[in-house]
Order: structure tokens, then sequence, then C-alpha cells
């Protein structure tokens, strides 16, 4: 026997959708607030802790609402979230799903970069989280608020730009008023002083000091560096061990000079933040005399010119043979000096071991690198005797340095032409002559009878005007070359009298300073050029 079941009747009920509000009473909303204030200053501190209260405060007061956090960025721009580690800890927990509401107070507290801001709100939305703008009146889990969050964002990031804008214009206004911004923390040699004026620290500018000596007597900026760490010094500021960048930045601080360049640097947007080198495409202010020097601008100059000699070349170095004519050696003075009389190339020192005993030697890089090819002569030079044939050079200039500095001062002054200002004045004399002649011909010229005359007149006298012209530019820059050089040689024959360079033993240091080139003209005869 069969039994039969009779199909039941399929029934579909309906559950009804709970409105976000049920939800709410059912389930507690993990609520958080973010709060932001631009900068540190004391006049927003009162701000950024009411924000803090305000919020706390407004979330614990709601029964349905649970605290979730109180994030807050403390004198941190708006328009780069990567700047803001509160806020990037907040967005960390939205996708860990441990907050479902963020209050803030505005979108420009939220951010003022449009497309940051943007990127985070759809993100959060579609994580089923909502932002809620007070000031704004916005709901981002709300219909229809995506066009008036852009439109709002693009008016918070204006608002940025604006500022930003109105803060560079009266930094430049503060440089062209010679304000000059010290940063005493980071500044060696200087402090604040008691009239807010820099001050010298006079231990610290004893290793400034010996910075500039030590890169003027030849060291290389590693060899610095070494001869700091060495002493246990530390840089000011961090109080970590020296670097090669921090000795070149003392190196080329026009600071030190008691001067201030201004606006080296500046920002290219405020969004982006970055930071250029200022290579004239805004204007920058040079302060003269702003405080009391520690390096004279001699001196300073003097580096300046040796670090573009050295790094000169280097560049020749890079584009010549493996033989490295012209590099730059700070180890030994020689290296740069000691020239090939046959073939201009220069030497390099190089160790012989023969029988267990070492001897060091200079060759020519040219014979050593490519045989008798392209020198065919030049000697083999002992280091021994190389050094004492110097010593007794400089020796003997030091014997002769006061006819050699009486020899220098005449030369100058014969450079310096005393007659200059009168020629000068009467070229100037003789142009002026010419321009009212050409005024008078220039009458005649409307003519047709004297026209031609006149025109061809015109024409011979500008062209003496014109060579005058050049006459006076020229004697002009002459002078001041000769003045310039004169100032220069004055400081180098002062030092010439008043040092006594008599040595006992091979100098480096003594080498480069009083050397030129050393031109090995045969195994027994070498030519100092000093």
């Amino acid at each position: 026997m069969t039994e039969i079941i009779a199909p039941i009747k399929q029934k579909i009920i309906v559950i009804p959708a709970k409105s976000r509000d049920e939800i709410q009473r059912t389930t507690r909303l993990k609520v958080a607030a973010y709060c932001r204030v631009s900068t540190d200053q004391e006049e927003q501190e009162s701000s950024y802790e009411a924000q803090i209260s305000y919020y706390t405060e407004k979330i614990k007061n709601n029964a349905e609402w649970t605290l979730a956090g109180i994030f807050a960025d403390e004198g941190i721009t708006g328009t780069q979230a990567k700047k803001r580690p509160e806020f990037l800890k907040m967005i960390r927990l939205c996708r860990q799903r441990k907050i479902d509401l963020i209050l803030t107070k505005s979108l420009s507290r939220f951010a003022r970069n449009t497309v940051d801001s943007l990127n985070y709100i759809r993100e959060l939305k579609a994580l089923g989280i909502a932002v809620a703008f007070e000031k704004e009146n916005l709901n981002t889990l709300e219909t229809d608020t995506e066009m008036m969050l852009t439109i709002m964002s693009c008016f918070a990031q204006a608002e940025s730009e604006s500022i930003s804008k109105n803060v560079s214009w009266g930094i430049r206004q503060s440089f062209k008023n010679g304000n000059v911004p010290m940063q005493y923390a980071r500044l060696l040699g200087y402090r604040k002083g008691d009239d807010n004026k820099p001050e010298i620290v006079p231990e610290e500018a004893e290793i400034v000091k010996e910075i500039y000596q030590l890169y003027l007597d030849g060291m290389s900026l590693n060899m610095i560096v070494d001869r700091l760490n060495e002493k246990g010094l530390t840089t000011k500021g961090s109080n970590s061990p020296y670097r090669k960048e921090v000795v070149q930045r003392i190196l080329t601080n026009e600071k030190y000079t008691g001067d201030a360049l201004l606006q080296k640097t500046y920002v290219t947007d405020c969004i982006t933040k970055k930071t250029r080198k200022n290579n004239g495409e805004l204007p920058m202010y040079l302060v003269k005399n702003h405080h009391e020097p520690i390096i004279s601008r001699a001196d300073f100059n003097r580096v300046q010119e040796e670090m573009a000699r050295r790094l000169a070349k280097r560049s020749i170095a890079d584009r010549l043979t493996k033989t490295e004519q012209g590099k730059y050696s700070a180890k030994y003075a020689l290296s740069e000096l000691l020239i090939c009389g046959e073939c201009g190339s220069h030497y390099r020192r190089v160790t012989w071991t023969a029988k267990g005993f070492k001897e060091i030697k200079w060759r020519c890089i040219s014979r050593i690198q490519y045989g008798k090819k392209k020198c065919h002569s030049s000697p083999t030079v002992d280091e021994q005797p190389l050094h004492k044939a110097i010593v007794s050079a400089i020796n003997e200039f030091c014997e002769v340095k006061d006819d050699v500095a009486t020899a220098l001062r005449e030369s100058i002054t014969e450079v310096l032409d005393p007659n200059l200002n009168g020629s000068v004045q009467a070229a100037q004399q003789r142009i002026d002559e010419l321009a009212q002649n050409i005024d008078g011909l220039i009458k005649l010229a409307t003519v047709p009878e004297t026209a031609q005359n006149a025109m061809s007149d015109i024409e011979k006298f500008s062209e003496e005007m014109k060579t005058l012209r050049e006459f006076i530019e020229t004697e002009k820059a002459k002078q001041i070359t000769a003045q310039r050089g004169s100032a220069e040689l004055d400081a180098i024959l002062e030092r010439i009298e008043q040092e006594d360079f008599i040595l006992t033993e091979y100098d480096d240091v003594v080498v480069r300073q009083l050397i030129e080139k050393v031109t090995v003209e045969s195994k027994d005869t070498i030519m100092v050029i000093f």
C-alpha cells in the first residue's frame, strides 16, 4: 500500500528592515572623534584641549554611543595625512571595524587636501563608517553628499593655499626688513644672547675655526670628520658623531662671516611641502654685518674657492683615463703638485719592494700606465731626497721673502694706474662733446641739402663714442681686478712677512700654502714655483 504525501504550500515571510535608529538602539555605536589644530602656539592650546574635552563629554553623554577614542594631532598640518599620526591610527582602527562613526568639527579640521579628504571619506563610506562634520551639518552616509563634500573640500584646500601664500608673503617681507631667523639649536658657534641677538659660544667657535683651518691646510672632508670624532666631539643638537655632510654645511654657511643669506630654499606648494634649492626662482636677501663673525670673509672665500678647485679637479679626473690626472689628493700634497717636465702628467707615489725592503718612489703616471709610448725618459724620484730638495727651496725662499714682498708690492702698484681717473674723465668729456655735436647734426639731417653729410658725421661720431665707452668700461674693469688682487696680495704678503716658514723637515701643509707646482726637470733637478 503506497502512502501519498500532499505537497506543502510554500510560504514567504517578510522580515522588515530595521531603521538605522533601531539598529543603534539595539547595538551601541562605537564613536570616535578627530581633533586638530594647525600650529603648536600657546594661543591654540586652549582650542586643542577644548576640542578633546567637548567630544569626550558629547560621546559619553549619549546612551547609544560608546567611546572608541579621541584622536588628536597637535601643531600638525592638515594638507598631508601621512604627517598626522593620530589620523592614520584612527583610519587603521576603522579598517579593523573598531569604529562606526567619526565626529569632527569641520572639513578643514579633517583634511585640507581635496584628494586626501575625498579618498578617505569614500573608503570609510565603503566600510559603512560615517563621518559627521558639525560645522557643515553633513553626514557622509546620507544620500547626495558627494557633490557637497567635493565642493567643501575644494574650499578647504583653497583656504589652506591662501593661508600658505599669506604666510610666504609675510616671511618675504620680514626678509626684506633684515629679520634673520637663526637656528641656534643646530648652528654651531652661536647662541641666543640676552638682547635676543646672536652671541658667540667660545668653545664652539674654536671648533668652527679648526674646521676651516684644517680644510685650508689641505685636509679632505672625511679626514676632518675623522679628526673631530677622534677628539670625541659631537654635532650640536643631535649629539651624534660628525659626518661629511655636517662639515660641508659648516664650511659653506655664510653666517660664520657675520652675514646672512635669506631664502636659500623655498617650499614648492602647501600640499606636498617639498623644499627646493632657490636657483633664482625667487629673490634672495643678503643681510651684511648682521652679527659678530667667527670666520673672516677672506678665509670664507678662500674655502669656497678651494672647494670649487677640488671639485673641478675631480670632474677633470672623471673625464680622463685611468691615469687620474688632476685629481685632488688630501693625503699627499705632491700628488697634486708634482709634474713631469716631459709630458706634463702628474706624478704618483708608489711603493717598491726589493729583497724585503720597501722604498717610496714618485713616478710619472703616463709612464706607469703606458710605458715609453707617451713619456720616454721621465725619471723615477726617491721620496726622501725629493722632500729634502723642497725643504731647501722653501728655506731659500724664506731668506729672501722680504725682497720678494717688496717686489710684489711694487708690481701691483704699477698695475694701479694713478692717472686712470684722469684718462677716464677725459674720455667722458670727449663723449659729452660728441653727443652735443650729434644733437646739432640731427637738425641738419632733416634738411635735404645737408642730410647726406650730416648722417655721415653722425655715424662717425657714434662710432667714436662707442670706442670711448668700451675704453672706459675696460679700464674700470682692469682697475677693479687690480684692486681686488692688491687686497688679496696684501693679505698674502702680511702672512709671509709675519710667519716664519723655515723648516727642519718636510711638511705637506706648508707645501700647500707656499708652492703652486714642482716640475721634475731631470733625475737631479726640480723646479719649484711658489
